[in-house]
């Protein structure tokens, strides 16, 4: 990550702090340390004020910190006294009487601790105010994005010829976050999912320690980047699909097509939702879809925006990137996700995510 491109972040969060009359905000989450000062520190914190910017860490990544983060920017620092002598001291200096914090990911606890070190200064909450930031991503993060997605096909298109009848769903699971690893991934979005048969009706099913049922068998997985993660679903057929089966299939693949040829700049969430929900509705499965179109993808699997029945008036966004994932599931029988990911430019959206999507039968 560039020294342009931090210091690019940094005037847009001063520019929100200006409008929200803040003097500095307080940024904890590990995510926004990571698109605030290119370093990523789960445990760290930085002080962003109109004029500065510090970093504070600790013994484990004090070094890397001074090697990652631009001292132009940010003062890298290892505080030696507790926070209540140091950080008063800090903001006194600066003149600082206005502090925003993360109201998102600070607890409630570490919230009255802040107050307690910093008698007389006014904390208030910054709600979505890097949500609204990063849900539009720059060219370097849409690469970040677009290489982690690579990463997770390459490994998907290495398990396929690997997947037995005798395999467990665990081990493919496990197989597949092995792979993507081994292609270079940093790490996996999220638990992958890998469910066969019955377990694959519920959406989030977990992996069993049991041999594949015949039928539907679902992946949904993700592979990390730089921070940034990447999200997509594949259901493949164990045995000979059926006749309903193929119905399943082919309309859950419809819904996401027609989404595909409309989604893009300026289109309403709530709309984009409702095209592929009539699909699926009209074929006779209504009742049958219960989660939201997609979701933005980001330095979190689940970010702004959103396309559900619950998104309003809200309009997609040129950079944005976002999952679109239709499913059919039928309840102690089977389900099918088919899901890929977009990104929004001028026009239209450009698919991120080439896995084939053709029904696969092993």
């Amino acid at each position: 990550m560039t020294k342009d491109l931090i210091q690019s972040r940094l005037d847009a969060l001063r520019a929100c702090m200006q409008e929200a009359d803040l003097d500095a905000i307080w940024v904890n989450g590990e995510e926004n340390h990571l698109y605030a000062s290119g370093f990523y520190n789960p445990d760290g914190a930085l002080l962003i004020t109109t004029d500065s910017a510090f970093a504070f860490q600790d013994f484990r990544y004090i070094e890397a910190a001074r090697r990652e983060i631009p001292p132009e920017l940010f003062e890298v620092i290892m505080p030696e006294q507790p926070r209540s002598v140091w950080l008063p001291m800090l903001l006194s200096a600066c003149g600082i009487q206005t502090v925003g914090y993360e109201d998102g990911t600070l607890t409630c606890r570490a919230l009255a601790a802040l107050q307690r070190d910093c008698p007389g200064i006014r904390f208030t909450a910054i709600g979505e105010m890097f949500q609204r930031l990063r849900s539009v991503k720059d060219a370097y993060e849409i690469d970040c994005i677009e290489r982690a997605q690579q990463v997770a096909e390459t490994a998907f298109a290495q398990l396929l010829p690997r997947i037995t009848y005798r395999a467990t769903e665990m081990e493919l699971a496990a197989e597949l976050e092995y792979l993507m690893k081994k292609n270079g991934a940093q790490g996996i979005s999220f638990a992958t999912i890998a469910v066969s048969g019955s377990n694959s009706s519920s959406p989030h099913g977990v992996p069993r320690n049991v041999p594949l049922e015949k039928g539907f068998l679902t992946f949904d997985f993700g592979a990390v980047f730089q921070g940034y993660h990447s999200d997509m679903t594949r259901t493949v057929v164990i045995g000979k699909a059926d006749a309903p089966m193929r119905r399943v299939y082919d309309t859950v693949l419809r819904a996401q097509e027609a989404v595909l040829e409309k989604i893009g700049e300026g289109q309403s969430c709530f709309k984009m939702d409702q095209i592929a929900r009539d699909i699926i509705d009209q074929a006779g499965y209504a009742g049958t879809f219960g989660h939201g179109l997609g979701h933005g993808v980001g330095l979190e699997i689940h970010e702004s925006p959103n396309l559900n029945i619950r998104s309003g008036d809200a309009k997609l966004r040129v950079g944005e990137i976002v999952t679109v994932e239709p499913g059919i599931y039928l309840a102690g029988q089977y389900g099918c996700r088919i899901e890929d990911m977009v990104c929004i430019v001028p026009g239209g959206a450009r698919n991120l995510t080439r896995c084939p999507k053709e029904l696969i039968e092993i």
